[in-house]
């Protein structure tokens, strides 16, 4: 029978109670699933590479009971270039509400061209994790909101010490 792997990519900066959901919900549906951290030069990231892999890491080691087929890798280039070199047969991609799909159904169809070997799976957001995104977490973390909900409790300790930092 053939292994499937399956490669997560996003900047995950940081690592969000929506991201774990699908890390958690994609393995059960692969042999082998990687999180690929990306560098994205359209993005100011919070964060550094070696901070959000580490970060990562940290949230799989405590939930290891729950998810033992995971890898996380950094990445910096073509998405499918990156899935070929991994020999990845499957793209996982969340989708929090009906404007995420717009986007991600314009990416799947160009990563298709570019690799049709390579299928995209999309899973759908919890639906209590459906608004949160990385970059409202920051946002209102900087703004003194309350973000404990949205964040694991590791997460949120270091974001708040980065944003005291800066």
């Amino acid at each position: 029978m053939k292994q499937i792997i399956g490669l997560y990519p996003g900047s995950f900066d940081p690592i969000t109670n929506g991201h774990l959901d699908i890390i958690f919900r994609a393995s059960k549906i692969v042999n082998t699933l990687i999180i690929g951290v990306a560098i994205n030069e359209k993005k100011k990231h919070l964060f550094d590479m070696t901070e959000r892999t580490n970060l990562i890491n940290e949230q799989l080691s405590i939930n290891k009971t729950k998810i033992s087929n995971t890898k996380v890798i950094a990445f910096n280039g073509l998405l499918m270039n990156f899935a070929q070199n991994l020999k990845a047969n499957i793209i996982i991609r969340g989708l929090r509400a009906v404007s995420d799909f717009d986007y991600e159904f314009q990416m799947t169809g160009m990563n298709a061209r570019l690799n049709s070997e390579i299928e995209t799976v999309f899973l759908m957001a919890s639906e209590k994790h459906q608004f949160i995104s990385s970059r409202f977490v920051k946002e209102i973390c900087m703004l003194d909101g309350d973000v404990k909900s949205f964040i694991p409790e590791e997460v949120f300790y270091k974001l708040k010490k980065k944003l005291n930092k800066n």
